[in-house]
């Protein structure tokens, strides 16, 4: 009998097993599945189009990255900038710190509609108005604040939730949409308050590790809290990863890690931003679809997380797609424009037929990606090669003291730069090519007061150099994480050196040094 029940049990077992092993497993996403853009329904051509105008109208674009059916199809770097460098988010930071307060309401800790004032009793003005009394953590998410202006602080100001608690609100909240990025901060502070931790360590055993997002960096303030608003930098895979994520409402690796509901309530329509276009305006603005919690709506039906000059992850539910850029640009709403112009509409169900010629041309084109090389050294030049050239710096406000250029045995250029300070930063520059390095110097980027380069460094660097004629040597250094750049351009008479230092945070505030051959 007992030989009879470990028969039938060890029967079941296998049967158990046989049954288990026919049913279709989920592909793991701990390295993202590549595929093809005509196997998984999207034509090539449309892609070439794309690529083709933002080479065309100047676009200063640094990477793309497109998936279908959760596979990556298509992705591009343009050079310097590489798969394994960060690039800065900007305002793609509110969509992990709204995805933040997701984990925190699924974990009931806090609820949309509770009382900001309630978790700041101490941060509190001395005389509390009925709009801030009003104030919910959804008004918060959704912009809807009722400050106007926005209010804006430096890191000296010092907590920046008092001091947005201090600012009056003039509309009833809720009532009105006024981008600000403070109001993404007081969401940051609130989940270190109910979480005791800051919300990236907060998000990395939720979000980071079983995405496989790592490498990431995000800013703080003077009290530590992440800067809600802004300030991480991640790779562009990363940022494909939360898209697919949200494409694939809250799941991942076939876990609920967020629950569907937060995911659909997050990205739907609570306010309109605009209510002055007209109907025909309003269909093309992907500006004025509305705003979800710290998402953009797009036109389509689609939606984005989206920060300055153009950092987009774009997730099309309709079509199963994530579209990802990074770059640097003043016309977003261009870049947008061409994403639902060329790449949405050649998404279809089933596959395409792939035009070997296509294909051919698609490889090519994502290969030469490059940004548009600064300057070009004059081809009659005779390079300085295994030379140093150093300079004694006259008095100046920058308190630079010495400058030497390093030329090695194919003209390659190490510019020092050192201070009365004591301290001192070199940067490698290839001539008429770009070359890698690292620096502790922090980037134009924080040049701005609310910025804070603390626990940042060392960024990543590229630097070009061109002799554009016998005298006059021009160097580009590229902060490549930040995309904040400094120029130098040393002019050369006799034993003297003329340097212009520009960076284009300040480029109408040019620095001129002079200096003298030691």
């Amino acid at each position: 009998m007992c030989r009879n029940m470990f028969h039938r049990l060890a029967t079941g077992i296998l049967l158990l097993s046989c049954l288990l092993s026919c049913v279709p497993k989920q592909p793991k996403q701990d390295v993202l599945q590549r595929s093809s853009p005509e196997k998984e329904g999207m034509r090539t051509v449309g892609i070439l189009r794309f690529l083709e105008e933002v080479k065309s109208k100047g676009i200063d674009m640094h990477s793309l990255m497109i998936l279908r059916h959760g596979k990556v199809i298509t992705e591009g770097w343009w050079y310097p900038y590489q798969a394994k460098h960060r690039h800065i988010m900007h305002s793609v930071s509110k969509t992990f710190t709204s995805t933040a307060i997701g984990f925190a309401v699924d974990e009931k800790r806090l609820s949309v509609d509770d009382k900001v004032i309630a978790f700041f009793p101490d941060l509190l003005p001395a005389n509390v108005s009925p709009y801030l009394e009003e104030l919910t953590v959804k008004h918060l998410l959704t912009m809807s604040v009722g400050q106007d202006p926005a209010p804006s602080f430096a890191l000296a100001d010092g907590d920046w939730v008092k001091l947005f608690l201090a600012t009056p609100i003039v509309h009833r909240p809720g009532t009105v949409f006024l981008y600000s990025s403070y109001a993404s901060h007081v969401l940051s502070a609130i989940v270190q308050k109910v979480t005791g931790q800051t919300t990236y360590n907060y998000l990395r055993t939720r979000l980071f590790d079983p995405l496989h997002i790592t490498g990431i960096q995000w800013e703080i303030d003077a009290p530590e809290n992440n800067m809600g608003g802004w300030g991480m930098r991640i790779h562009t895979e990363d940022m494909a990863r939360l898209g697919l994520f949200y494409l694939q409402e809250g799941q991942w690796n076939g876990r609920q890690l967020l629950s569907k509901a937060w995911i659909k309530e997050a990205s739907a329509l609570h306010i309109y931003q605009r209510d002055s276009l007209t109907m025909e305006e309003e269909l093309h603005d992907n500006w004025a679809q509305g705003y979800g919690y710290q998402i953009w709506r797009c036109v389509n039906n689609a939606y984005r997380a989206d920060g300055a000059n153009g950092q987009f992850i774009i997730v099309m539910p309709e079509q199963d797609a994530v579209v990802v850029i990074t770059e640097n640009t003043g016309d977003t709403q261009q870049v947008l424009r061409l994403v639902f112009e060329h790449l949405q509409p050649v998404m279809v169900n089933g596959e395409y037929a792939i035009r070997e010629e296509d294909r051919e041309e698609l490889t090519a084109m994502l290969s030469a990606l490059s940004i548009p090389d600064p300057f070009r050294t004059d081809a009659a030049m005779e390079l300085p090669k295994n030379t140093v050239r150093a300079y004694t710096i006259e008095a100046n406000d920058k308190q630079m003291q010495t400058v030497s250029l390093a030329f090695d045995e194919a003209g390659d250029i190490r510019l020092t730069l050192s201070t009365t300070t004591g301290v001192s930063h070199t940067f490698p520059f290839g001539v008429d090519v770009w070359r890698y390095g690292e620096t502790e110097k922090p980037s134009p980027y924080f040049l701005n007061p609310r910025r804070n380069p603390e626990g940042l460094l060392p960024l990543a660097t590229a630097g070009y150099g061109s002799w554009t004629s016998k005298d006059e040597l021009r160097l580009r250094l590229l902060y490549v994480e930040d995309y904040q750049e400094e120029t130098y351009t040393f002019r050369f008479k006799d034993n003297r050196v003329e340097i212009t230092m520009a960076n284009n945070v300040e480029a109408l505030h040019p620095v001129v040094l002079t200096g003298h051959l030691q």
